[in-house]
C-alpha cells in the first residue's frame, strides 16, 4: 500500500475508535450528532458506522421520537450484547467481579468479603478467578470478551500489573496481574490500575465530573488515595506512582503514625481508624459499617460523633485546600469511605477552603461525592479493560463470519447481586 494509503488507513482506524468511544461513553448518539462531535461530514460518519456495524460493535436504528420534520438521523448504539470486559475490584474489605458490556452497563456481578489477614495474593486470585470464570460461562455464546481490567488498593507498576506496595495488607512486589490472568485462563492479559486513579477516571468520564477536564478524586478505604485529572488526562508521575495524596503530610508535629512509615499523613488523620478512634469506637470495630454507624450517630445529634467529624473534617479540609491551591481543579470528588465521611465533615472542609485557598481558585470549585458510589473503582477497571478495543476497534474486531467468533459476552439484563461470600 502506498504511503498515502497507509496514512489514510491510520486516520480511518483512529476515527473509528473515536466514534466508538463517543457511543461507549455517551450512549446512543445520532449520526448527525457524531458528525458534529467529531468535525466530520455525514458521509464519512456513515462509512465508519457501516464498518463498525459489520464488526458487530454498534447497531443503528431510527429514533423513536424526533419531534422534527424531515428524514431523521439514525441513532448509533453500542452493542452491549456482543462485546464485554471482565472487571475486578480489590479493596481492603471486599472483592468484586463484574461483566460489563460495551457502553458501560454492569450486566452481572459477584462479591465476596475479604478478611484483613495480611498478604493474601493466592486467596484473592482464587476468588476472583472463580468469579471471572462463572461470569464468562454465564454469558450467551454469540458474544466476545475483549479485555480484562482490575483495580487494586495499592501502587501498581504500569505495564505488567505488579503490585509494588499495598501497605494496608502488606503486599510488596506481588505479581497480581499475571497470576490472575493465568488462573482465569482466557488468553487475555489483565490490565491493573491503582483504585484511586481508576476512580478518578471513572468519575470524570461517567460520574460527577463529566464535562470537567481538571478534577481531583479522593478515595477513602482504610487509608486515602487520590487521582488527579489535568487537562482531561490522569497525572501519573515519572514511574506511574503519582497522586499518592493520602501521604501528603498535613500534621507534621504531633500527627498520627501512618502505615507508610511517616506520621501526620492525610490518610493517617482522616482514614478509617482516625475517625473511629476520635469517635471512641473500640479497636475491633472496623469497616464501612462502623463508619456509617458514626455518621448515623452524628445525624442524630450525638456530640462525640459530631466532634469526630469536626476534627476529621478539619484535617481533610487542610488537605483539600492544599490541593486546590496547587491544581486549581474545577471539581473535587469524594469517593469510597469518604462518601460517608464528607457529608458530616463538609462544613469544616468548606471553612478551611474559605480560610486557606486563594480567592480566584476557590470561587468556582465544586465539591461532590462520587456519583458512581462504591462502583467508581470497578467502573474504572472496566474502562481499563476496554481501552485496547476503543483504541483500535477495527484492528481488534475486524468483521468475521458469526460462526468463527470465539469468546463470550453478556446480554443487557439486570445485574444479579448475590449475597457476599467469604474468601477462602
Amino acid at each position: 500500500m502506498p504511503e498515502v494509503g497507509l496514512v489514510q488507513e491510520e486516520i480511518r482506524r483512529r476515527n473509528a475508535g473515536t466514534l466508538l468511544r463517543h457511543v461507549h461513553l455517551g450512549g446512543p448518539t445520532s449520526r448527525a450528532g457524531l458528525a458534529e462531535l467529531m468535525g466530520l461530514n455525514r458521509s464519512t460518519i456513515m462509512a465508519l458506522t457501516t464498518e463498525l456495524s459489520r464488526a458487530g460493535l454498534v447497531h443503528e436504528e431510527l429514533p423513536t421520537d424526533t419531534g422534527r420534520a424531515g428524514r431523521p438521523s439514525l441513532m448509533v448504539r453500542p452493542s452491549a450484547d456482543r462485546f464485554y470486559v471482565l472487571a475486578f475490584d480489590v479493596a481492603v474489605d471486599r472483592l468484586v467481579a463484574a461483566r460489563v458490556g460495551l457502553g458501560g452497563a454492569i450486566l452481572d456481578r459477584r462479591e465476596a468479603v475479604r478478611p484483613r489477614a495480611g498478604p493474601d495474593l493466592h486467596r484473592v486470585v482464587a476468588v476472583l478467578a472463580r468469579f471471572g470464570r462463572q461470569l464468562h460461562r454465564a454469558a450467551p455464546p454469540q458474544a466476545r470478551c475483549v479485555g480484562i481490567g482490575a483495580s487494586y488498593c495499592g501502587m501498581i507498576r504500569p505495564g505488567d500489573g505488579m503490585v509494588r506496595f499495598g501497605p494496608d495488607l502488606g503486599w510488596v512486589d506481588q505479581d497480581f496481574g499475571a497470576e490472575l490472568g493465568r488462573r482465569l485462563g482466557l488468553g487475555l492479559p489483565v490490565a491493573v490500575g491503582n483504585e484511586a486513579h481508576l476512580g478518578a477516571q471513572a468519575e470524570q468520564r461517567r460520574g460527577a465530573g463529566v464535562g470537567f477536564d481538571n478534577l481531583i478524586y479522593l478515595h477513602g478505604d482504610v487509608g486515602v488515595g487520590g487521582g488527579i485529572i489535568v487537562g482531561g488526562r490522569l497525572l501519573g508521575g515519572d514511574g506511574g506512582y503519582g497522586c499518592e495524596l493520602g501521604h501528603m503530610v498535613v500534621n507534621p508535629y504531633d500527627g498520627r503514625p501512618c502505615g507508610c512509615g511517616s506520621s501526620g499523613c492525610l490518610e493517617a488523620e482522616v482514614g478509617e481508624r482516625a475517625l473511629l478512634d476520635v469517635a471512641g469506637r473500640p479497636a475491633e470495630m472496623v469497616g464501612r459499617a462502623a463508619i456509617r454507624s458514626v455518621a448515623d450517630d452524628a445525624d442524630r445529634g450525638d456530640p462525640v460523633a459530631r466532634e469526630a467529624f469536626r476534627r476529621i473534617g478539619d484535617w481533610l479540609g487542610i488537605g483539600v485546600a492544599n490541593l486546590i491551591n496547587l491544581f486549581n481543579p474545577g471539581m473535587v470528588v469524594f469517593g469510597g469511605m469518604l462518601c460517608d465521611v464528607y457529608p458530616g465533615a463538609a462544613a469544616q472542609v468548606r471553612s478551611r477552603i474559605a480560610r486557606n485557598v486563594l480567592p480566584v481558585a476557590r470561587e468556582s470549585v465544586r465539591l461532590r461525592t462520587a456519583a458512581l458510589g462504591d462502583d467508581a473503582t470497578l467502573v474504572g477497571a472496566a474502562e481499563l479493560g476496554f481501552a485496547p478495543l476503543l483504541d483500535d476497534p477495527l484492528g481488534i474486531c475486524a468483521p468475521v463470519p458469526q460462526d468463527t467468533i470465539t469468546g463470550r459476552c453478556a446480554t443487557p439484563t439486570t445485574a444479579r447481586r448475590e449475597p457476599p461470600a467469604r474468601c477462602g
